[in-house]
């Protein structure tokens, strides 16, 4: 039975470039429909959705935030999603939890590159999408051009559904297309009436455009219309649903979210025919099977899309319920852990605030506190139903972390493990080769925030530092050399010593050989040899970085019956290797970075100057086909040194619009000032008694 008003729901999720007004497109919809009393956000007013003390700090939204707004007989769910480069990764969750993706676009500045970015995610997730054209209201604002902007960017399946009535000061509301009528506010009150004389051209212009889109949904009422046919009122409505569900055709609507007009008539379009999940049929799985959405499955099955801590309610999971009807008390299974969890309560949030549900049924979100699943896992009765996760944006800014005091180290780690855990774009690991706590995210103010949180949250300061780079020695040519050891102070003496051979094993890491002959060094002391070679080798001659692909061979030597033992060979080991070291040119390696880079063409010189200017070569281009014609990926081999901030400057050199993947590919040997520099700085930590 579905909740008292409500007989359908329906989830929009608003992106777009930050700045552009999504929320308050949502604050509209929640004042409109009586749900707040003063449009928030707007003339000093507390917004209802943007309420984290970060995002008022910032001025932006970092992380998804719901508005359930009740319109007519249907709830829609409004998923305000973040849309500030760092933060795009909840974009990209909150869209596989809605039916429509609605880009709001600012009436002056057009779309922008996120905006784009996420046009093609949409795309991918095979999401209904609409335009909101906000701020006509703006000195600057231009209708006709935005519009010629986005079909230049996003092709023409875009059709007007709404048209502004003026521009800037004298904007005044909205024509309806599709019921050729115009619409505005009086005193908050709404208003339709005749469409004025001096729009009645521009309104049969869109409903030709709109009827010509939308008839592509029906291949007998196209063949009908292309051969001079009517399409009447209700067979256009008919089509709208279908048109947008099969994706032949985006709306597009004007308005001014700060004057509240326009939003009436969205939300009439969303409720009236707007898909809700039911429209589309089935679910993709992970074993490439498909779930039916049927109402009469009583199945439980619901997809975890977002997670958090809130600092009021402890861990809170936002699912969507994909099947069934999920109520408090239900225990469901995790796919990906096979481990049974509790629904003990089911929420509905607006902003922060939570109320109580007594059901949720399929196509409606809940939050629900204290689940173990992470983001992207399936509950289900069964615990057998996965449904087929989304992929997230490469998270590839890295940077350590460290503790402000000592001591602190745990409690850093603790706290960094649960972030990652609620959000799939942070990585943490502990990198053994530097000793370093690194951070892998999607920009430089997803990083700040986090600190923030650290500190706040947990009592924890902390600050970035440069990532270590993981330099390796070798050596480039054949060498020997004596390791000789004697002491005797009183007593039992020690006594090793041992004739080594190190020549470079390239690509074959490291080998000990035993040439000793004669007997001349007793078997039971080799090991230690090689022990005190090992040793050294971890240590470094050079610059205090592990060696590798070295090949070493003990050949000679001699020993005492009594004053020889372990220690003193593996003492002998350690001064002979160094001075072989000495001899056989060591080097230093740096590891090197294989870049997969993707721009539009007109940065393509740009980012392969970059790669030259960074020690790096190119290796190859690829002109990008199909959805990502105008494209270019250039192959590159760059110095890892050079691009541990490489996601900062490509987000420089392609304004915004590059992606790019990075393995690490081998070594290979720095240039020789760079050598010098760390051989120096090295020598100076030995000297003050540092390593």
């Amino acid at each position: 039975m579905a909740e008292k008003g409500v007989e359908r729901v329906k989830n929009v999720v608003l992106v777009g470039q930050g700045g552009v007004g999504k929320t308050m497109l949502a604050e509209a919809m929640l004042h409109l429909t009586g749900a707040t009393t003063r449009l928030g956000g707007h003339a000093g007013t507390k917004p209802t959705l943007d309420y984290d003390t970060e995002e008022s700090e910032r001025g932006f939204s970092i992380s998804t935030t719901i508005a359930p707004v009740a319109w007519k007989n249907t709830r829609i769910n409004v998923l305000d999603a973040p849309c500030y480069p760092d933060f795009v990764g909840d974009a990209y969750a909150a869209m596989s939890a809605g039916e429509t993706a609605v880009f709001v676009v600012d009436a002056a500045s057009g779309p922008g590159t996120i905006t784009t970015r996420l046009w093609y995610a949409a795309e991918n997730l095979s999401l209904a999408r609409a335009i909101f054209i906000n701020r006509l209201d703006r000195p600057d604002a231009d209708h006709n051009t935005a519009m010629e902007f986005l079909r230049e960017r996003f092709g023409n399946k875009l059709g007007s559904v709404t048209i502004p009535m003026g521009s800037g000061e004298a904007f005044s509301g909205v024509i309806d297309v599709v019921h050729q009528k115009a619409r505005h506010l009086v005193d908050g009150k709404p208003v339709v009436e005749d469409i004025p004389e001096e729009y009645a051209a521009a309104a049969a212009d869109a409903r030709a455009t709109l009827t010509e889109l939308v008839v592509e949904a029906d291949d007998e009422l196209m063949m009908r219309y292309l051969d001079g046919g009517e399409i009447t009122q209700e067979e256009l409505e008919g089509l709208l649903n279908k048109a947008l569900v099969d994706r032949v055709f985006v709306p597009v609507f004007a308005g001014s979210c700060v004057r509240e007009e326009g939003v009436i008539a969205f939300m009439d379009a969303v409720e009236g025919w707007f898909p809700q999940m039911a429209d589309f049929g089935r679910i993709p799985l992970v074993n490439g099977e498909q779930l039916d959405i049927s109402p009469d499955d009583e199945r439980p099955v619901a997809f975890a899309f977002k997670s958090l801590q809130d600092p009021q309610n402890g861990r809170l999971t936002f699912l969507k319920v994909l099947a069934g009807t999920l109520q408090p008390g239900v225990e469901l299974t995790n796919a990906r852990t096979r481990k049974a969890e509790r629904l003990s309560h089911l929420y509905r949030m607006c902003g922060r605030e939570t109320t109580d549900v007594a059901r949720a049924a399929a196509g409606d979100i809940v939050v629900v506190p204290k689940l173990e699943a992470l983001t992207g896992d399936t509950l289900s009765a069964t615990g057998k139903v996965e449904a087929a996760a989304f992929r997230f944006p490469n998270s590839l800014y890295r940077i350590a972390i460290e503790p402000d005091e000592r001591g602190a180290e745990g409690k850093l780690f603790a706290f960094l493990e649960k972030a990652a855990a609620a959000d799939p774009t942070l990585r943490i690991e502990r990198d053994e080769d530097t000793g370093q706590t690194v951070v892998s995210a999607i920009g430089e103010a997803q990083v700040a925030v986090l600190l923030d949180r650290l500190e706040s949250r947990a009592g924890v300061g902390a600050h970035k530092v440069a990532l270590r780079i993981p330099y390796r020695e070798t050596i480039r040519r054949v060498a020997s050399a004596q390791g000789r050891h004697k002491k005797q102070t009183g007593g039992a003496g020690q006594y090793g010593d041992c004739w080594l051979r190190v020549e470079p094993n390239p690509d074959a890491g490291y080998e000990f050989v035993d040439e000793v002959v004669g007997g001349h060094i007793p078997r039971g002391f080799i090991p230690a040899i090689d022990k005190g070679v090992q040793e050294t080798m971890r240590e470094g001659v050079l610059a205090g970085y592990p060696m590798i692909d070295i090949k070493v061979a003990v050949y000679e030597g001699s020993y005492h019956p009594v004053d020889s033992n372990e220690m003193a060979f593996k003492t002998a080991a350690r001064i002979g290797f160094q001075k072989a070291i000495d001899q056989a040119e060591p080097v230093l390696l740096e590891p090197m970075a294989h870049l997969r880079i993707t721009v539009p063409d007109s940065y393509a010189g740009s980012v392969m100057g970059d790669v030259s200017a960074s020690r790096g070569r190119v290796e190859g281009m690829n002109a990008g086909t199909g959805t990502a014609l105008g494209q270019t990926t250039i192959e590159a081999t760059v110095p890892y040194a050079e691009v541990t901030d490489y996601a900062t400057r490509l987000r420089s050199l392609s304004r915004g619009t590059g992606e790019y993947e990075v393995e690490l590919s081998g070594y290979e040997q720095v240039p020789h000032d760079i050598q010098a520099k760390l051989a120096a700085e090295y020598a100076e930590r030995r000297a003050a008694g540092e390593r």
